[in-house]
């Protein structure tokens, strides 16, 4: 359904059409079963109304935004991390005049430039038939990946590639220090079957039977534990889960126009609940109830300071590549 959507907003600017008064333009990132339900609803709700949903990636999707400053064919935006946000505030709309105080208030900056989308946790997930078919244990902790015994069985995503992968690198480095954490790795590289390029590739990687232990996301293992009945273990070690957020805003100017009031005002109070409801449960609204059969009830997470800087970013992802 990707190239559907980026097809409906394609045709539209080549054919140099100006913007209809009726139309909704929402960039998003979200994976392809969660715009679809998005789509749905805001079909169902708004039938007289063009809403097109483009597809984007995330880095493609803060680089499009941040280009296209207020003249953006967007009107809104959904499903972009937190550090994007960060960088892109200039261009997004104060949201003050919305009710927002359902969701829990460490998650909505002091200017109120963007609200939560969702929270989402990573996991160790395990296959532990596999692992006891070669007679080994299941791993305690972070430590116990870079032992001998597991070479050749971990899947990772690359931090270069995958928000996930660089999750994983800023709870670590949280956790031992900068150069600590940079030998950690160096030394789990020598047990890693791939890292992969996108945050679902180890929780695939398992599947197809590649690897015996990734480094993934809860809401991938327990699709796979849900949808394919996978039979692995999701393992939060002692040192925390990382974890990534993010959010959802209004391209400044557009905030005063009744349809996209209308259509942001249902995105925050019924789409953004479907979606916590149905796909990814971890709490962001202040009465948030997790009811996904597997997907855990309790997460402890990791300290994750740092992980909106994007200039950290930017140096941290030079000195992973040499």
């Amino acid at each position: 359904m990707k190239w559907f959507f980026g097809l409906c907003l394609a045709a539209c600017v080549l054919a140099g059409c100006a913007k209809k008064d009726d139309r909704v333009v929402i960039y998003t990132s979200t994976e392809d079963f969660r715009t679809e339900h998005m789509q749905m609803l805001l079909n169902d709700e708004f039938p007289n109304y063009d809403i097109i949903i483009q597809v984007l990636s995330t880095g493609n999707h803060a680089a499009k935004v941040k280009a296209e400053g207020t003249s953006t064919e967007a009107d809104i935006i959904v499903n972009l991390e937190t550090g994007y946000l960060e960088s892109v505030k200039d261009v997004l709309a104060d949201l003050s005049a919305f009710d927002i105080s359902e969701f829990l208030p460490e998650l909505v900056p002091a200017d109120k430039k963007y609200l939560p989308w969702d929270k989402s946790s990573g996991v160790v997930v395990v296959d532990r038939s596999r692992l006891a078919s070669l007679n080994l244990p299941v791993p305690q902790s972070y430590d116990d990946l870079i032992k001998p015994e597991y070479r050749g069985l971990l899947s990772m995503p690359s931090p270069k590639s995958s928000a996930t992968g660089y999750m994983f690198l800023i709870a670590l480095i949280n956790l031992k220090g900068e150069d600590a954490a940079f030998s950690y790795f160096d030394r789990f590289a020598e047990n890693i079957l791939q890292f992969t390029s996108s945050g679902s590739g180890p929780v695939n990687a398992l599947l197809q039977g590649e690897a015996a232990i990734g480094l993934g996301m809860t809401i991938t293992a327990v699709a796979a534990i849900n949808n394919r009945g996978a039979t692995f273990d999701m393992l939060y070690f002692p040192e925390g889960s990382p974890y990534n957020t993010s959010g959802m805003g209004i391209i400044k100017g557009r905030e005063t126009k009744p349809i996209v009031q209308e259509v942001f005002n249902f995105i925050i109070t019924k789409v953004v609940r479907d979606d916590n409801d149905l796909f990814c449960p971890e709490p962001i609204f202040r009465n948030s109830v997790n009811n996904i059969p597997n997907y855990p009830k309790t997460i402890p997470y990791a300290d994750m300071s740092g992980g909106t800087d994007l200039d950290l970013k930017d140096r941290l992802l030079a000195k992973w590549r040499h």
